[in-house]
């Protein structure tokens, strides 16, 4: 039984809020990824040794993971939407401190502050979105709010590059750092137009936080969860470094092509899954769980066969089969922990997933930094593989066992 009072917001008015939500959500992911795609510069500009590079992607993860939780349990207990706004404003000045560091330190210093201060968004955001979406459009909103990382992703790996050969990468930053901070005026009127995160916030009565670790399915989903994105991770992190060295492509191209084929098959993914999860939940209680768990296991094998691709068309057509079947997991994750949690819990739920995913990602790319060069990336990603797959299977199996009898189900 769902406790959270719904938020008077006409209905057209819900998927406002989704859609600009969503274009704070790309930026939140821009602004993370652009750093990947000026690996070489760092290294020759500023000194940076392999295993600080793999730091570049693990310190912002692992600061973003850890403050998650705490995160997530301030949205369930004050106003959402000055959450969101709190964060985009103090990870836009992030970005700039990154552009003004001189040393490795210093850099990787603001990417600490980055990942502190990007963690209050999440939580929030998703707690507004999932209160106003119920279960016949919720996975379309997540999903539709979920694809604009994937667009961010490919904009930063594009715009990092780019930048960097062209405009200088500081003033490439400091040019993010403006547009978010100028954004965040936009998102606050949209907030007061629409009133979606402001008395319905205030009324809500606290949650029992514990419950969310007595509900099997749960826990079950953020072991997956784990998995599922230190394999992602790898992807984001190291795969333009590898299309640089291994088909000698430019700075730009490298980070292009490291994220478009993905990126926009992932997409199409998301969506596609999103859709097909509110209607099959109408029928089968356990669907987004199941989704997500074959999404995993499917995308896990191109993962790595387009690390081992020998050429540029196949990695694109690995590279695209990896995107698309990974997304039908990305867009039903957290719909699927919505669907066997109390809706008290919304942002703390989402708070957890993140930080266990984010541990799992953070120490994938940094032992990626530490070991390439001994085992192969090819094969850091074929171990990394294989445990998603094995994720993807055990949580499709306990699904179909264990959704009936899911302790602290919330019907929606």
């Amino acid at each position: 039984m769902n406790i959270a009072r719904k938020a008077p917001v006409e209905k057209d008015r819900r998927w406002h809020v989704v859609v600009f939500l969503s274009v704070a959500f790309m930026l939140c992911y821009l602004d993370r990824q652009v750093a990947f795609s000026i690996f070489p510069v760092l290294k020759n500009e500023l000194g940076f040794s392999d295993t600080q590079l793999g730091m570049v992607g693990s310190l912002f993860v692992w600061s973003y993971a850890i403050s998650m939780p705490i995160a997530g349990r301030i949205a369930d207990l004050v106003r959402r939407d000055r959450l969101v706004i709190a964060s985009l404003v103090l990870w836009s000045i992030a970005i700039l401190g990154t552009a003004l560091s001189k040393s490795p330190i210093s850099f990787l210093v603001w990417r600490v502050v980055m990942g502190l201060t990007e963690s209050l968004y999440f939580p929030a955001a998703l707690g507004i979105l999932a209160v106003l979406h119920s279960g016949s459009t919720r996975s379309r909103a997540l999903s539709i709010h979920q694809s604009a990382q994937l667009v961010g992703i490919i904009a930063g790996g594009w715009y990092g590059g780019w930048a960097a050969e062209h405009i200088g990468w500081r003033v490439g930053f400091v040019v993010l750092c403006i547009a978010g901070i100028s954004y965040s005026f936009v998102l606050a009127k949209i907030f007061h137009r629409t009133a979606v995160a402001g008395s319905p916030v205030r009324r809500r009565p606290n949650g029992d936080a514990r419950s969310l670790f007595r509900v099997p399915l749960y826990l079950l989903l953020t072991f997956s969860f784990f998995w599922f994105c230190g394999m992602l991770w790898i992807v984001y992190a190291w795969l333009p470094d590898l299309l640089y060295r291994r088909f000698h492509l430019s700075l730009s191209s490298s980070g292009l092509d490291a994220t478009l084929c993905i990126q926009v098959c992932c997409g199409v993914g998301v969506l596609a899954g999103g859709w097909l999860a509110d209607r099959l939940i109408l029928r089968i209680a356990a669907a987004r769980f199941y989704i997500v768990g074959c999404g995993m296991f499917l995308s896990a094998p191109f993962a790595y066969l387009a690390f081992a691709a020998i050429t540029l068309t196949e990695f694109r057509l690995f590279a695209a089969a990896f995107g698309l079947l990974a997304g039908f997991a990305i867009g039903n994750i957290f719909a699927a922990a919505y669907d066997v949690i109390s809706d008290l819990n919304y942002s703390f739920a989402a708070g957890v997933l993140n930080m266990t995913g984010g541990l799992s990602g953070g120490g994938a790319m940094l032992l990626v930094g530490i070991y390439k060069n001994e085992f192969g990336i090819t094969n850091l990603m074929a171990f990394a593989a294989a445990a998603t797959a094995f994720a993807g299977i055990l949580l499709s199996a306990s699904a179909r066992w264990k959704y009936p009898r899911a302790s602290g189900f919330v019907s929606n």
